[in-house]
């Protein structure tokens, strides 16, 4: 991502709807951006997808859109954000990420926000089954918000893997995006890279690699991290001490037939630390890869405003 134009950001309806806008407009501050609020009503489509297609469905839709939009319309003007171009929108569609495919073909923008909607009874911050889909088909990137506020100068962290197949590129995406992050919000930015393996030349050469590429983004030295281990221990331990305000990942990984970092890494992640996450997607420029296909709606009748 080298410029942060609009940011499509998915409420839910609920008390982290909130402090999502407020990053949401801070972020769209900061880049200048606009922000597109949008709310999809999954429940009510899932539940007028098993009836004929009846004017009372029709009704009922017709009736959830509007309560969505009037919420919209509230949240937006509690911000107060006066200086950030906002626009409200929503649906009815399901599943979820149906509906968020269908608004990016409405409307195309450079950054997703939303707050996880998983639950989980030791943790406040958990992924549902949308929330990987999301991360999983969004061909842009998507960040998800926990409710803590971000510092006044942010403090981003992007965590590489110099040992990537270079076609894909993202180390360098991880990279461009969260410098283009960090200057715009005037924050800091360190870059952090797990080694696993004990080969001597593997080392200094992927060192050198991940030198060059800080280099290039005129990164100081301290601000470099090369750990040694398997990154899922050694990423999230070296993050929760350091609390950075959001982690920057890969959405794809380098290892064969695996389409997403959606795994093992991103789970130990999740599980200990409290921030944001923002996982980029690759230059499609560059993979040759397009955007997901996905199936129609049972039912949609989106309004704009």
């Amino acid at each position: 991502m080298d410029k942060l134009g609009s940011i499509l950001v998915l409420c839910s309806r609920t008390a982290a709807d909130r402090p999502l806008l407020q990053k949401a407009v801070f972020l769209a501050r900061s880049a200048q951006a606009e922000v597109h609020l949008f709310s999809c009503d999954a429940t009510l489509a899932r539940m007028l997808s098993h009836a004929y297609p009846t004017e009372e469905a029709e009704r009922a839709c017709e009736i959830s859109l509007t309560e969505h939009l009037a919420y919209l319309r509230k949240l937006r003007q509690s911000i107060g954000a006066a200086a950030v171009q906002i626009s409200v929108d929503a649906a009815c569609r399901y599943p979820l990420y149906d509906g968020v495919a269908a608004k990016l073909a409405e409307t195309p923008v450079d950054l997703i926000m939303k707050s996880p909607s998983g639950a989980h009874p030791l943790r406040r911050f958990a992924f549902d089954a949308n929330d990987w889909q999301l991360l999983r088909q969004s061909p842009v990137s998507l960040m998800l918000v926990s409710g803590r506020p971000w510092r006044a100068a942010p403090q981003f962290a992007a965590m590489v893997d110099v040992s990537a197949d270079p076609i894909l590129r993202m180390a360098e995406t991880v990279m461009r995006t969260s410098d283009y992050l960090s200057l715009a919000c005037r924050g800091e930015l360190d870059v952090i890279y797990s080694e696993t393996s004990s080969d001597t030349g593997v080392r200094s050469a992927r060192a050198g690699d991940l030198e060059r590429l800080a280099r290039e983004h005129h990164l100081q030295p301290g601000h470099l991290h090369l750990l040694d281990g398997a990154p899922e221990q050694t990423l999230a331990a070296f993050a929760a001490h350091r609390q950075y305000d959001a982690v920057v990942l890969g959405g794809l990984t380098h290892r064969a037939g695996l389409a997403a970092l959606a795994g093992t890494l991103t789970s130990r992640l999740v599980e200990i630390l409290q921030t944001d996450f923002l996982l980029v997607k690759p230059d499609l420029r560059h993979t040759g890869r397009g955007m997901t296909d996905h199936r129609p709606a049972l039912l949609a009748t989106p309004s704009a405003l």
